[in-house]
């Protein structure tokens, strides 16, 4: 019968695992539950291919528990309920220990009707995840679960795994590889061992005897799987993420990274988008032409389309990352939100109200406004905030030459008091 290599090698104690040192290294926390044998309803976070179904198993074999593994896009609570009636029976002398892989699956009916069974102890789950879980996975089973983040394979242990599993797929038959094809699978498989051994295996297999495996073999069967991005995944936010706090922390190398990243994953309308927001929200009114001049990178990228569009949305990425910085417009925004959705609206001062219909002046409205045009310099000393807010300062100038430039502008304009032009 046909076995997978994934399989064939998959790792029978936690020594083996490859990478997730913070976890399982001498020290890791998930290490020294595991060997107490206590072992908590947990929640493995993490991509696919990096090692959470393998510890699963490795936790059932050495706490002698029967493991169950279930598929959320399958399961259904009938399924767990028939695992437990199985207890306590010569099929589960030592309890059970449920793998529910994609919990974020099930919906909240479903998660909730978890914890009557997890609640008692009856069973031990344990719920896997590629989705954030404080997003996806409801609080009820979220306060009775311990998170574990797994995180990508790094180059140097995936080289290790990638070697043994040559050496395995290819015992006993003379196959040869040329120089850097463990490197390029390496490399290409964006920290996911499962997808690196595959590859080895669709090497191997598609190798005749006394043939060698070359880097353009293996550069074809890895083509492009480093890519780990999907639009509505964790790692679509998170690439957004570092693109706007590097841009944010003046590092135009890695706002060109993480640029790259997300043009190579084809995505430029996200990419756009967040770089639309920065010029206003990051940028500001420290160099306030900035939003013009990356909208205007932006409509040209789109005008262009890929490949070309790369050449004006660098323009743009490295612009901001040296430009002055400022969020002075986005503090003033948000206090100003802040503060109505905490004390309401406020009534609008009568003076400011709309006087342009009959029977305004009856009701007092505009009539006491002043025209600032009218005064010397434009302004005048005059209420335009509600009652209730009147006292309010929500916008603080930044201290970027800029923003000074125009505080000082205004304190020498509004130190006067200015009287009103004679007609």
């Amino acid at each position: 019968m046909y076995q997978p290599l994934a399989d064939r090698i998959r790792p029978q104690t936690l020594d083996e695992v490859v990478g997730q040192r913070h976890l399982l290294g001498e020290n890791g926390l998930l290490r020294r539950i595991i060997d107490s044998g206590q072992i908590p309803n947990m929640i493995f976070y993490g991509a696919s291919g990096i090692g959470k179904t393998t510890v699963a198993s490795i936790i059932a074999r050495q706490t002698s528990r029967k493991l169950y593994n279930l598929n959320a896009t399958t399961a259904s609570i009938s399924d767990i309920k028939s695992i437990v009636d199985e207890l306590n029976t010569f099929l589960a002398p030592n309890g059970a220990l449920i793998y529910l892989d994609e919990i974020q699956y099930f919906n909240k009916k479903q998660q909730q009707s978890l914890l009557e069974f997890i609640e008692d102890g009856r069973i031990t789950l344990i719920a896997s995840t590629t989705e954030n879980p404080y997003f996806y996975i409801y609080n009820a089973i979220l306060s009775r679960c311990t998170v574990f983040e797994f995180v990508p394979i790094p180059a140097s242990e995936m080289e290790r795994a990638v070697q043994r599993a040559f050496q395995i797929a290819c015992e006993n038959r003379s196959i040869v590889l040329e120089p850097d094809v463990t490197s390029i699978i390496v490399q290409s498989c964006g920290g996911d061992v499962r997808k690196a051994i595959n590859a080895v295996e669709l090497l191997v297999n598609s190798t005749h005897e006394g043939e060698n495996i070359s880097a353009q073999a293996a550069g074809q069967v890895a083509q492009r799987s480093n890519m780990r991005y999907d639009r509505d995944g964790d790692s679509h936010y998170d690439i957004l993420s570092a693109f706007q706090k590097s841009i944010r922390g003046s590092d135009p190398d890695a706002g060109l990274h993480y640029l790259a990243r997300l043009l190579e994953a084809g995505d430029m309308i996200s990419a756009a988008r967040r770089m639309l927001v920065i010029a206003s929200e990051d940028i500001g009114l420290a160099y306030p032409q900035c939003a013009a001049i990356v909208k205007a990178c932006v409509d040209s990228a789109f005008q262009l389309g890929l490949p070309e569009a790369r050449i004006p949305l660098a323009q743009a990425v490295i612009l901001m990352a040296t430009a002055p910085k400022s969020n002075s417009a986005i503090c003033a925004i948000d206090a100003a939100l802040a503060d109505i959705r905490k004390n309401g609206p406020g009534d609008i001062p009568d003076s400011l109200k709309d006087c342009h219909y009959g029977g305004a002046k009856n009701l007092g409205h505009g009539q006491s406004y002043l025209y600032s045009h009218d005064y010397p310099n434009h302004w005048v000393k005059q209420q335009f905030l509600p009652d209730v807010f009147a006292d309010r300062q929500y916008y603080e100038y930044g201290p970027n030459k800029t923003e000074q430039a125009a505080r000082n502008y205004w304190e020498k304009i509004k130190g006067t008091t200015p009287e009103h032009r004679k007609s």
